[in-house]
């Protein structure tokens, strides 16, 4: 597998297609996999799909021990990593709390960027979202985030409507599977994972709430209707913030990616066409 050595640490990617970079975010115990399909779609119209594994508890390889962990290290090695590969013009592409990462990537390093793509994720006051609210103080506890990662060894707990059921109507237990074993088996990865999630602070989505305003590249907010934790008016909210945004709606959960590939993947080619440098020259001429 390809990767990047950050001052941060090693970040392990996959990629399909070539041309204009499209970089995912995916969120919370999560790995770059998840975006697979819609990438396999979006390969075809000449889009370089770029996924990394971001160190957000799936990560295989732990970040170094003076690297920042928090969300706002997190943030900050997104955009390392497009300064790693030189990539131009990107469409960044969020989901869950990689969504909040990427809007703190629009409003801190914007200047890789040529346009957004968020799909249900934190902002604004809803990070976390309920009933999600109390994990960061409760993962100051020694030993908790360990303990809770151990009735997902069930997969009727991860079945539940407390677990993956209701993130996503089509079942990618297989792959949650894969995401919880790094953490579980390896004590870094543990830290890391716990340090990220006792950083998630609403004050970080509220202070880029603020500053979405000066953000003036194309949005496009693919919003999934199903989502019991992030509803359509937090969506709303945030194509009445930036400058320059549309909203979508498709019948699915938090997970659109898994839930409706072939519409998402659509939603973001003809964004991706219509925005941009090679757009611009194109309206230009």
């Amino acid at each position: 597998m390809p990767h990047v050595n950050l001052r941060q640490g090693r970040i392990d990617y996959e990629e399909r297609g070539g041309g204009r970079p499209v970089v995912f975010v995916h969120g919370y115990l999560m790995g770059g996999e998840i975006w697979h399909d819609v990438a396999d779609r979006l390969a075809p119209h000449g889009l370089r799909c770029i996924m990394p594994t971001w160190p957000l508890g799936a990560h295989t390889t732990p970040r170094t021990d003076a690297a920042d962990a928090t969300i706002d290290g997190v943030a900050a090695t997104i955009a390392a990593f497009l300064d790693a590969l030189d990539l131009r013009d990107v469409v960044l592409v969020g989901n869950d709390s990689g969504g909040a990462l990427s809007q703190l990537v629009a409003t801190r390093h914007p200047e890789r960027l040529g346009a957004l793509v968020l799909t249900n994720c934190d902002a604004f006051e809803a990070f976390p979202p309920a009933p999600f609210s109390l994990l960061p103080a409760a993962a100051r506890i020694p030993g908790f985030v360990r303990a809770a990662l151990l009735p997902m060894r069930s997969r009727a707990v991860r079945r539940s409507r407390f677990g993956l059921a209701a993130f996503s109507h089509a079942d990618i237990d297989h792959l949650f599977q894969r995401w919880l074993r790094p953490a579980r088996e390896d004590p870094r990865v543990l830290r890391d994972l716990v340090r990220f999630t006792t950083s998630i602070d609403k004050r970080a989505t509220i202070e880029a709430g603020r500053r979405l305003h000066a953000f003036d590249r194309p949005v496009l907010l693919a919003w999934g209707t199903d989502d019991p934790f992030f509803k359509l008016r937090l969506a709303e909210r945030l194509r009445d913030t930036f400058p320059d945004a549309r909203l979508e709606t498709l019948a699915a959960r938090a997970f659109v990616m898994v839930d409706r590939p072939d519409e998402l993947a659509g939603l973001i080619a003809e964004h991706a066409a219509s925005t941009g440098a090679g757009a611009a020259g194109a309206a230009a001429a």
